[in-house]
């Protein structure tokens, strides 16, 4: 009848309808994927800072624990990246170069190094700070020791704490033998100069330092830190030590993470070492050398020679 011809066309249409609204919402729903998936893969990488960078932190939070703090790495690998976000960072491979290149930035302390020359070999940075010796602010300026002596310079966190004190008065216990090698010790953190002061004039047994025998450096504007590539994202210095010869030169460096000290008799030793292949520069020193033991020949035959008496 002409009654269920027209039921049956208006089924079709409703069906038609509805079967092209699914359609375009299909449609829809593709392209937006598309878009959803290129956007990430872009960010991934590096294309897009933010979520390229959203991305590396998800992705290398189970890094976090192993990631000791103040290291150093290629800001274009995705090491540094991984690094870079879990320490707090919105960092991609893009951004990276840019805090490099940013006069001041949480990221150039993850990144403005690894595109530095390496201090040791080079001139050490010259400063000039208020320091205290001898219970009075003096005046220290680093390059004032070239031609003069050699300089172990070394920083330390923070006055008043724990680790700290145990290394200060060890330096300053051994200080003698240091003199006796034509070496001044000269120790940095970032306190200012009345810090110093106080902690020098609290008695060792209280967790202060006493009387030294050589000067506290004040790097309250952390411009020394900084120049000598030890300052935290804290704001404080790693243990950073440095020895400088009589030329200004930095011959050896070594930089500690904040919970564990030094040792001075490394200290003395890589001193006497230096000072040896200076006076005799047609002589290396091998591994744990001291006073008295062989040296070597850095070529071929020489190095036989030493093998041969350490080997025999």
């Amino acid at each position: 009848s002409i009654k269920e011809m027209q039921l049956f066309h208006s089924h079709n249409e409703q069906q038609a309808l509805k079967y092209a609204s699914l359609k375009r919402w299909f449609g829809f729903s593709v392209a937006l994927n598309m878009i959803v998936a290129g956007y990430i893969a872009f960010g991934a990488f590096g294309m897009n800072d933010t979520l390229g960078s959203v991305l590396t932190r998800v992705s290398d939070v189970s890094s976090r624990a192993r990631m000791p703090m103040g290291v150093v790495m290629n800001p274009m690998t995705p090491s540094f990246m991984g690094h870079a976000a879990t320490a707090g960072e919105s960092v991609g491979a893009k951004s990276a170069m840019q805090a490099i290149r940013a006069p001041s930035s949480a990221g150039r302390n993850l990144a403005a190094n690894a595109a530095s020359v390496p201090l040791v070999g080079s001139q050490a940075p010259d400063f000039k700070a208020t320091a205290v010796y001898d219970q009075e602010f003096v005046d220290v300026q680093l390059s004032s020791y070239i031609g003069k002596k050699y300089v172990l310079l070394f920083f330390y966190p923070l006055d008043f704490t724990f680790v700290c004190p145990t290394e200060i008065t060890a330096f300053s216990d051994r200080y003698n033998e240091f003199k006796e090698l034509d070496c001044e010790v000269l120790g940095v953190s970032v306190d200012s100069q009345f810090s110093h002061l106080a902690w020098l004039q609290t008695p060792r047994a209280e967790g202060g330092l006493g009387d030294l025998e050589y000067p506290l450096v004040s790097d309250l504007k952390k411009e020394i830190s900084e120049a000598f590539n030890v300052l935290t994202d804290e704001g404080v210095a790693l243990r950073g030590l440095f020895l400088i010869d009589k030329e200004g030169v930095i011959q050896h460096s070594t930089i500690n993470n904040l919970a564990f000290g030094r040792n001075v008799d490394e200290a003395l030793r890589v001193l006497q070492a230096t000072r040896y292949v200076q006076q005799n520069p047609d002589e290396v020193c091998p591994a744990g050398w001291q006073p008295g033991d062989n040296t070597m020949k850095p070529d071929p035959k020489g190095s036989k020679e030493y093998f041969s008496k350490v080997f025999e």
